[in-house]
């Protein structure tokens, strides 16, 4: 369908003659918007942010910093797209654009040398500015101080610097970049992004985009998804591109077909329920993050310590679980929960616990043409959990073994342990064995300590590239009595 369009800095643009394949950012580029830059093509640097106006959490819209480096710009039709060169207000002829707050704080801070980095970095911190609740922390930083305040990710503003944790500068240095980050105001009334908040953003619109052999289709209901999956199942299914964008760029991946299912609204509902909560496979972390606000304090744990904020703004629940990847963050934390996956297909749905759904490296009991619709987590949550990332950078890396724990501890006895492993084997698994070794045993020091020999063993950890087979069996029993001494003073009050 030619008719496929994208409203880009206000003016609404054709997507043809793009292949299906083709990225939001070579699309940019391509229309002279080279603000927009391709530093690594699989989501880790940033410099490709861009701004996309998506449903609101506290507002009608949020505009939302994406990777454009892993959309495929046929995801966005009928949609908004703002890059870093429609920020700043043009002057009259002759005169200079005045410059966005966030444009002018990283010029008078110092925050750009080389500028390469420095349009993405504006547009995941303008994405920061206009977050309708960012207020002001009791405890935060003041912008000329570092170290050693109690809140030191985040400003006197409210700014929350995980917004840029999916953003690499090579050459300024951080301090004069969070200096600006931490220097800027509130919107003022007139600004139009701001008003823009105000008002529905785009409705999905029903796609079948096809050039050069390709077709990139998004239905308008699961129903109609579902008889096209059955009829193409061999389709890819993608919901944030997260994954299949760097295939795409990497691998030099295409696909016949394509079949987006981020904007069904059978996908994206949560709903909490007396004895569960139900979370939609297409919803992303973020929106997930901030619609729970705590409410399943292990996934709100978890979030942090997912990629970055950029790919979290479009990475799902959904696309974690339905890659298969043993790495995969988000299994662990939800095998520890006891979820368990809806998956629907066109002859209607099935519900499995998500213990049995890995059968195999990067496969599951997920049959050709279902879908993962929605992830259930029982009520009520066990009281003390944990989720423990080891990798080789604090945030936004890969990890070498991950460990979720859920435990109910009563009066002074384990009750029940739910424990979820990733990177130890070709699948995330459950800890049946330790879990074995600390139901109705004492949260006691022996107790742990005879569990985590148990644990070392749990899986076939390897040697590979991230860490040795050695290392991940000793973080797997040390990360038992990490949560001992951390918890043990809660557990007894």
């Amino acid at each position: 369908m030619v008719g496929a369009r994208i409203t880009v800095n206000g003016k609404e643009a054709p997507i043809s003659p793009a292949a299906p394949h083709t990225t939001v950012l070579d699309f940019l580029r391509e229309r002279g918007l080279t603000g927009t830059k391709e530093g690594c093509a699989e989501g880790e640097c940033g410099a490709c942010s861009v701004l996309v106006a998506r449903p609101g959490v506290n507002k009608p819209t949020d505009w939302v910093a994406v990777n454009a480096c892993l959309v495929p710009v046929a995801a966005l039709d009928g949609q908004e797209v703002v890059t870093a060169e429609s920020l700043a207000v043009p002057g009259e002829p002759g005169t200079p654009p005045t410059l966005h707050p966030v444009q002018e704080e990283m010029a008078v801070r110092g925050g750009s040398q080389c500028g390469y980095c420095t349009p993405g970095f504006v547009c995941s911190m303008a994405a920061e500015y206009y977050r309708p609740d960012r207020c002001a922390h009791a405890d935060s930083a003041p912008a000329e101080e570092s170290a050693g305040s109690a809140d030191p990710e985040h400003g006197p503003n409210g700014f929350d610097l995980h917004a840029l944790s999916g953003n690499l500068c090579r050459c300024t240095g951080y301090r004069p970049i969070r200096d600006a980050a931490f220097a800027v105001g509130a919107p003022t009334e007139d600004d139009p992004l701001a008003q823009r908040r105000e008002q529905a953003p785009p409705a999905p619109v029903a796609t079948e985009y096809a050039q050069g052999g390709g077709v990139f289709v998004r239905k308008n209901t699961l129903a109609e998804t579902l008889r096209l999956l059955r009829e193409r199942p061999d389709a890819v299914v993608v919901a944030g591109s997260t994954d299949w964008g760097v295939e795409v760029n990497i691998r030099s991946r295409r696909a016949d077909c394509v079949v987006a299912v981020d904007r069904l609204p059978e996908l994206r509902e949560l709903r909490v329920e007396a004895d569960h909560v139900e979370i939609g496979a297409a919803l992303t972390l973020t929106e997930i993050e901030r619609r729970l606000d705590g409410e399943v304090p292990l996934l709100a744990e978890l979030f942090p310590q997912f990629a970055s904020r950029l790919i979290r703004n479009s990475a799902t629940l959904g696309g974690n679980l339905g890659t298969g990847s043993p790495i995969g963050d988000s299994p662990p934390v939800l095998l520890a929960l006891e979820a368990s996956v809806v998956l629907a297909g066109a002859d209607g749905e099935r519900t499995v616990p998500l213990a049995e759904y890995f059968t195999g490296y990067r496969r599951s009991v997920r049959r050709p043409g279902e879908l993962i619709r929605a992830v259930r987590v029982p009520l009520p949550l066990s009281p003390v959990t944990a989720f423990h990332k080891i990798a080789k950078r604090r945030f936004d890396d890969i990890s070498s073994v991950a460990v979720a724990f859920a435990l109910d501890v009563e009066q002074g006895v384990v009750r029940k342990a739910r424990i979820g492993l990733g990177g130890v084997a070709a699948t995330p698994i459950r800890a049946y064995a330790t879990e074995a070794a600390l139901e109705g045993e004492p949260w006691s020091a022996p107790t742990v300590e005879a569990a985590a020999r148990v644990l070392r063993g749990e899986g076939t950890p390897m040697d590979d590239h991230r860490a040795s087979s050695l290392y991940r069996s000793a973080m797997l029993g040390q990360s038992l009595l990490k949560l001992y001494a951390q918890t043990t003073e809660a557990v007894s009050s």
